[in-house]
């Protein structure tokens, strides 16, 4: 049978929709399958009175990337949030990213010479510590004992799943701090979210591209494969090939989402928790994404979770054996050139939305020469 399509796209998340609108715009003939319900993959937005819910978790577009900034403005409007999370500590509120904000509030300092000598103290207490052996003696070298007991401890062993001992010292390879009292969290120059929310762009992206959602391309994978010249697949490497090597590692989460009939539950899109003993990391409060003034709100509690088959796997483990696994997974695909793997799982990599455009085009690039 000939093929239909030039491109068989499996996934209908912001990398493959890029590709999709890329190939279309060349002449290109595509077509997308989608496992779940809905176009958008993680960034997706489901309307609650109003109320645009970032249902997989908050995503805040930022980028250094003038590039891949102009790309995303063809499509939507960004409206300019600055994210500038609180951290919660048994009650205790601090800014983030660590400042000078954060800095009064946990020793009393006011000025940048205050601050900084009070991290060299507490930092120094460490200073016998000159090749870290695991994520702690990293920090406590960094930072000092306040900063990493309050701010940085039990959330990461929430999000890892393993004591900050048990966790290599390269998960943190610095620590930002800033002598300034400025609260916003990126250094990029651009930032905000789509007005609207993401289903816009998802949806300006994939406007005229045949999608088939609810379909599972792995189930369904001989009656679909014949039908392109070749596949963009943005699911889990290892699953494409039916773990023949071995399962990669993932974290995952799981979300909490509720209506509360109030105007304002935190007054902040983000507020982290950083005790252990608060089993979510963070709350998200969506309205404030887009300054909205419904007479309700809607909260999600955010779970670090175990990764197991059935659930989404969110983070991928970049620990020495699994980048082995991956390596050998991605030679194994090396041998195929009708099947290319792109986008967080077909990658084996964490991505911000900006590099998941970005690596997008550049496959563009190299496919449509």
């Amino acid at each position: 049978m000939k093929p239909q399509y030039d491109y068989l796209i499996v996934g209908a998340g912001l990398f493959g929709a890029v590709f999709a609108h890329e190939a279309q715009k060349r002449g290109l003939k595509c077509r997308v399958v989608e496992r779940r319900d809905h176009i958008g993959g993680n960034i997706y937005c489901e309307a609650i009175e109003g109320i645009d819910v970032h249902k997989y978790g908050a995503h805040i577009f930022h980028t250094d990337n003038k590039v891949v900034w102009d790309y995303v403005n063809q499509f939507v409007r960004f409206n300019g949030f600055i994210n500038t999370p609180i951290a919660n500590y048994r009650g205790e509120l601090y800014n983030l990213p660590f400042n000078m904000n954060t800095f009064r509030a946990l020793w009393g300092v006011s000025t940048p010479e205050e601050a900084r000598a009070k991290i060299e103290e507490q930092s120094g207490e460490f200073s016998h510590i000159t090749e870290p052996a695991n994520l702690e003696e990293q920090a406590l070298a960094l930072c000092g004992r306040d900063i990493y007991e309050k701010l940085i401890k039990g959330y990461t062993e929430k999000q890892w799943g393993r004591r900050a001992v048990d966790l290599p010292a390269f998960i943190i390879k610095r620590i930002p701090l800033r002598f300034s009292y400025d609260n916003n969290y990126y250094d990029d120059a651009y930032q905000g979210v789509p007005i609207g929310g993401y289903n816009k762009l998802i949806e300006a992206l994939l406007e005229g591209v045949e999608v088939d959602l609810a379909t599972d391309y792995l189930a369904h994978r001989n009656e679909l494969r014949p039908l392109a010249q070749k596949v963009l697949f943005t699911g889990c490497i290892d699953q494409y090939f039916d773990y023949c090597y071995g399962r990669l590692e993932y974290r995952s989460l799981r979300f909490e989402t509720m209506r509360l009939d109030c105007p304002d539950f935190q007054g902040n899109a983000v507020v982290n928790y950083t005790d252990y003993d608060v089993p979510y990391t963070r709350i998200i409060e969506h309205k404030h994404f887009e300054s909205g003034n419904q007479p309700s709100t809607v909260i999600t509690r955010e779970y670090p979770d175990n990764y197991a088959p059935g659930k989404e796997p969110y983070y991928p483990i970049n620990d020495a054996c699994n980048m082995a696994l991956y390596e050998r997974y991605r030679a194994l695909a090396a041998e195929d050139d009708t099947v290319i793997f792109g986008g967080r799982l077909g990658m084996y990599i964490y991505a911000d939305m900006d590099d998941t455009i970005e690596a997008a085009l550049t496959l563009c690039r190299q496919e449509f020469k």
